[in-house]
């Protein structure tokens, strides 16, 4: 497929030959996979890392076959176009066949991540009324106890085989017919929903249409140096389940033609990255600030590994100088920064083919989509002047909603400005520098997360009274989360406690989002209302930092 950017030699002249071409009609799985499948069959889609080290190599031929045998069989299970259908696993060649199979079926895909617990399992699933989950061992194990709260989920495939209350998925794969009528969805019909954590409440289920793929392309293509080129072979250790993984990666890569690295880490190390790097021969990566951290600590990494790399993106955090400098003696090319959010994703980029890199500046707006920074009544401000990023609509890349949650989707808008929630500041060329959050959400491991579900969380606990949470500066991880917990009469504050609510939070949300610092407090800062107020929670959290770096009072364990 031909990319959507045309090659110049300038920012400006390849935006002004740029303009969308969105057909009326059109289907994620079908651009992605069946396209290529017929032009070049034999062409090579996925090279899945065992984890002994072996290498499986996918085509768009194989693709299309296994897709269409993954749609017959949802089919036979009674899925419809428009149901949602979840998919609960890490990077492996069913996550990507499944993914296409729901497309083409005109179904809904549910990206779930495989370190949420039982609670964030349990409201998406219920939220999203999904009928079918295709997933692993591990999965089933931890749906089958959510069964009776979910009523609408009728089916549960597994990928390894069958399990008491799940089904066999590959065996019932392999029965079916390889030949598939793809549904002829419109670019507007919806696609998949991913759930994006709020700072109040639940999370939020970003609903997307087919047209994202086409909205993504822009961003992809800038921020890897004009991708595709010859011999490209992208990889990332992002979760395919997150649009980071999906978006950013997997399904724009498919759509190029290029080859996709898929490895699950059981732990990701800078090491495994760099070997991964060196042996599977990946010449893009998307590696989030984290990752680019945790290598860079790996010493002698300048030496250690032959790298054959063209391009390196990275978003979720502004990148310093330092961290450009090392990237460009260990990968040989200047990282690529980019900015965006579930709802409207890869709008900002940075390209070194085109412009040079500008430490602490995040890029400038992807082709296509008309970008301002605006006041709280959707006025654009001077530049240089501080306020609301903004995006203006209609864009493709840009949600249709959120489902079920039609006041927060109209709260997201001012006029036809989309705000972020992030403030910045854009200059006379463009050049667009992130300055901060106007609201709670916690960056951290390139996660952005929301305070509101994990004090949900841990005010279910019998020891909990009151809970505050935030995100702690914290020089790897750009933050952490921490929790300031009032307890309920009875309870005693002791190191045991603090881990017991750590591991509450972790088996029922997610690994993630658990808090590695947990401190207890007297009282919380708290409004007329009763509304926590977490910037003096975060600065509390800064001054501690500041008096005594890696502090483990008597009330504050981390982990």
């Amino acid at each position: 497929m031909k990319p959507t950017l045309s090659s110049g030699k300038t920012y400006t002249e390849v935006c002004e030959r740029f303009t969308w071409e969105v057909p009326e009609f059109f289907n994620i799985g079908a651009a992605a996979c069946e396209q290529w499948a017929v032009r070049e069959p034999e062409r090579v889609a996925l090279l899945h890392v065992l984890a002994n080290g072996q290498v499986e190599h996918y085509t768009y031929a194989d693709l299309l076959r296994l897709s269409s045998q993954c749609a017959h069989l949802l089919e036979s299970l009674g899925i419809v176009s428009g149901d949602r259908v979840a998919i609960l696993l890490p990077q492996a060649p069913q996550t990507a066949y499944a993914h296409i199979a729901v497309y083409r079926m005109g179904a809904i895909a549910l990206p779930l991540f495989t370190l949420f617990g039982a609670e964030a399992l349990e409201f998406r699933l219920r939220d999203s009324g999904a009928r079918c989950v295709i997933t692993n061992r591990e999965g089933v194990a931890r749906l089958v106890e959510l069964r009776a709260s979910l009523p609408q989920l009728e089916h549960l495939l597994c990928i390894d085989g069958p399990e008491p209350g799940a089904t066999d998925f590959s065996s019932e794969v392999a029965r079916q017919s390889s030949s598939y009528s793809t549904r002829s969805t419109r670019a507007e019909d919806p696609a998949l929903i991913i759930y994006t954590s709020g700072t109040t409440g639940p999370p939020k289920g970003a609903l997307h249409a087919h047209r994202t793929l086409i909205g993504h392309l822009p961003g992809v293509e800038m921020s890897h140096n004009l991708l595709p080129q010859a011999g490209d072979r992208i990889w990332t250790p992002a979760d395919w389940a997150w649009i980071g993984g999906l978006l950013d990666v997997l399904m724009p890569a498919l759509y190029l033609g290029v080859p996709v690295v898929a490895r699950r880490f059981e732990k990701f190390t800078g090491e495994a990255a760099f070997e991964l790097m060196q042996d599977l021969g990946v010449r893009n990566a998307f590696l989030p600030p984290t990752a680019l951290k945790m290598m860079r600590a790996v010493p002698d990494s300048e030496s250690r590994w032959k790298l054959n790399v063209r391009s390196i993106a990275s978003g979720g955090e502004t990148l310093g100088g330092e961290l450009l400098e090392w990237g460009k003696r260990v990968f040989g090319v200047t990282i690529n920064e980019f900015y965006g959010q579930t709802e409207c994703n890869m709008i900002v980029s940075s390209c070194a083919t085109l412009m040079p890199a500008r430490p602490g500046i995040m890029g400038r707006p992807a082709p296509g989509h008309r970008m301002a920074v605006v006041d709280d009544q959707g006025q654009e401000v001077a530049r240089g002047a501080p306020g609301n990023i903004a995006v203006l609509r209609p864009d493709p890349v840009m949600f249709i909603g959120y489902w079920n949650n039609p006041r927060a989707t109209l709260a997201k808008f001012v006029g036809d400005w989309l705000l972020t929630g992030d403030t910045g500041v854009q200059d006379e060329q463009g050049w667009l520098r992130f300055v901060g959050r106007d609201d709670d959400i916690i960056t951290s491991a390139g996660y952005r997360i929301g305070p509101g579900e994990i004090e949900d969380c841990l005010l279910r606990h019998p020891a909990v009274r009151f809970a505050g949470v935030i995100g702690k500066p914290d020089p790897e991880r750009t933050e952490i989360i921490k929790a300031y917990i009032v307890l309920a009469p009875g309870h005693a504050a002791d190191a045991a406690l603090a881990d017991e609510l750590k591991h509450w939070v972790r088996t029922r949300l997610a690994a993630h989002e658990y808090p590695r610092e947990v401190d207890f407090v007297g009282d919380l800062p708290m409004t007329v209302t009763g509304k926590i107020v977490r910037r003096e929670l975060r600065d509390r959290a800064r001054r501690e930092l500041a008096e005594q770096l890696g502090a483990s009072g008597s009330s504050s364990t981390r982990s």
